[in-house]
């Protein structure tokens, strides 16, 4: 079943003799949305949409727009994959072979990438870049901390039925990037983990890392009396829980797993009490930390410690 609303395209009025302007009328009187030129959608339901699904129906709204074959890229090609990324404000990245490409209109950004080196998939009627040369064309361009986000899904069989080996991604970094950028992307990549619960956690974990914090142990057993908890973070010297409250738990079915949100908040609260009951602190986490400045204070108000120096003998990790 479609959970994205329908396009309404004013070329398909045209076809059919109708007048497109009425849809520029509606748009004027709020009933619907322009997205892009010629491509509207209904405002009450685009308002209902969340950040990431309001970007694919750009993506969607560019493909019907578009005069001639595209191939898309970046974080374009991860929403159609479905890879998550962090969006923030991105443009429809896409590629270009045309030697004067790189350039940005119309809320398009193209990237210039010789013809011999395009290699595109069909996913979903899209062309799109292959998820490994997606995910390293995001690690090159974007913070250390958002580039871990789609590394470590791309890695976990757990999230991904079509995980990927760290070694395909390392050997996939070739020279079509420049050296800075093969650096920043190696040390993504190995940074990457298998075991990250969601894109909250992972982006989370990126940033404690930029900010210098020791790196937590993932999904770690605790022992309570209600049975065994597995924890998004845990610093064994400080004996310290770190829980990331992203909004995918009150929201997709496989995490609320039958139960209602407000269920979800109480067995939330349940588990840091028992949790607690062991003797061990507990320092909760929202998307709206995730800050480095925001997330730097909380952590260092909670007692996470800092990553030892490589000069005293314990290398960072």
């Amino acid at each position: 079943m479609r959970r994205l609303p329908k396009l309404i395209l004013a070329k398909d009025l045209s076809l059919i003799g109708e007048n497109s302007r009425k849809l520029s009328e509606a748009a004027r009187a709020g009933k619907l949305v322009r997205i892009r030129h010629g491509v509207y959608v209904d405002a009450q339901r685009w308002a209902a949409l969340e950040q990431w699904n309001r970007y694919s129906l750009k993506i969607e709204a560019a493909a019907e727009t578009f005069l001639s074959a595209t191939v898309f890229s970046h974080h374009s090609a991860a929403s159609i994959h479905g890879i998550p990324t962090i969006l923030g404000r991105q443009p429809i990245h896409a590629l270009t072979s045309y030697s004067g490409g790189g350039r940005s209109r119309a809320g398009v950004k193209r990237h210039f990438v010789a013809a011999p080196l395009v290699q595109p998939q069909e996913v979903n009627g899209f062309l799109v870049t292959d998820p490994i040369r997606t995910v390293l064309d995001i690690a090159a361009s974007v913070p250390f901390a958002e580039a871990v986000v789609p590394v470590d899904f791309l890695l976990s069989s757990e999230r991904n039925r079509k995980s990927v080996e760290r070694d395909a991604l390392l050997n996939a970094i070739d020279h079509r990037y420049s050296k800075a950028a093969r650096m920043r992307m190696a040390a993504v990549v190995q940074f990457g983990v298998t075991n990250s619960g969601s894109p909250g956690e992972s982006y989370c974990r990126g940033l404690m890392h930029v900010a210098g914090f020791a790196a937590p142990v993932l999904q770690y057993g605790i022992r309570t009396k209600s049975g065994t908890v597995y924890s998004d973070y845990y610093w064994e010297d400080v004996r310290l829980v770190g829980e990331f409250d992203g909004r995918e738990k009150y929201m997709k079915p496989e995490y609320l797993k039958g139960r209602t949100a407000s269920q979800v908040v109480i067995d939330e609260k349940n588990r840091e009490n028992a949790i607690r009951a062991t003797g061990r602190g507990v320092v909760r986490l929202v998307w709206s930390d995730l800050t480095l400045g925001t997330l730097e204070r909380e952590l260092e108000a909670a007692g996470v410690p800092r990553r030892r120096r490589a000069s005293l003998g314990h290398p960072n990790s």
